[in-house]
């Protein structure tokens, strides 16, 4: 296996796991509100991108297939976690907290689900058929398919989530607005970079 595609693989999944985690925080930027599992869900879209334009779309797909080993390996060991027995010396701001930021409800974790696979596949798949022989234009195509994918990945997590319990319009267009310019500004480069990398780490002899 080349150094890179080891490399990038074992990063997918560590910001599959922590995507989830991460989610249970809102940040404000400036006027945008967002989840702060947008971060580790555009390094996700980064590095499916940079697979695919590296190793070609069927290796991006795969990577994005065995995502779900570590997403549903994460879920269940928190679902255990949170069902055991809480220690009595456990910091009692602790105790309160921890069920708070990770005990999901069953419908988001599957809206979660849902939302990754078909957001991840569709940008892989958008990507690719950006693509040229020549090549080029890499910062346009990810960040083309990055957009594409933040408005499916919206769209899907918070009806899928919340229809029916809440209001749903207003927070769908503000997470999709904060989620698109997040796209438009840090895809593009931070993909140029990964793929450049990539290509490095490639290129350097074996160590032993």
């Amino acid at each position: 296996m080349p150094k890179s595609l080891f490399i990038f693989s074992i990063f997918y999944g560590g910001m599959c796991c922590i995507a989830g985690v991460l989610g249970a925080k809102q940040v404000a930027l400036g006027p945008l509100a967002v989840e702060a599992g947008i971060f580790p869900f555009l390094l996700l879209v980064i590095t499916s991108s940079a697979v695919a334009e590296l190793y070609g779309v069927e290796r991006a797909n795969s990577l994005v297939r065995f995502g779900f080993i570590p997403l549903i390996a994460s879920i269940l060991l928190i679902q255990i976690v949170l069902s055991l027995p809480t220690d009595a010396g456990m910091y009692p701001p602790a105790i309160e907290a921890f069920p708070i930021i990770l005990g999901q409800s069953g419908r988001m974790m599957f809206a979660g689900l849902i939302s990754y696979g078909l957001s991840q596949t569709l940008n892989v798949y958008v990507f690719a058929r950006l693509a040229r022989p020549e090549g080029g234009l890499l910062w346009l195509r990810a960040g083309i398919a990055s957009v594409l994918s933040q408005i499916i990945d919206t769209l899907l997590f918070i009806t899928i989530s919340f229809y029916g319990e809440r209001e749903i319009g207003g927070l769908m267009v503000g997470q999709m607005t904060a989620k698109i310019v997040l796209s438009v500004l840090l895809v593009p480069l931070l993909v140029t970079f990964m793929v450049k990398l990539g290509r490095k780490l490639d290129a350097a002899p074996a160590t032993a």
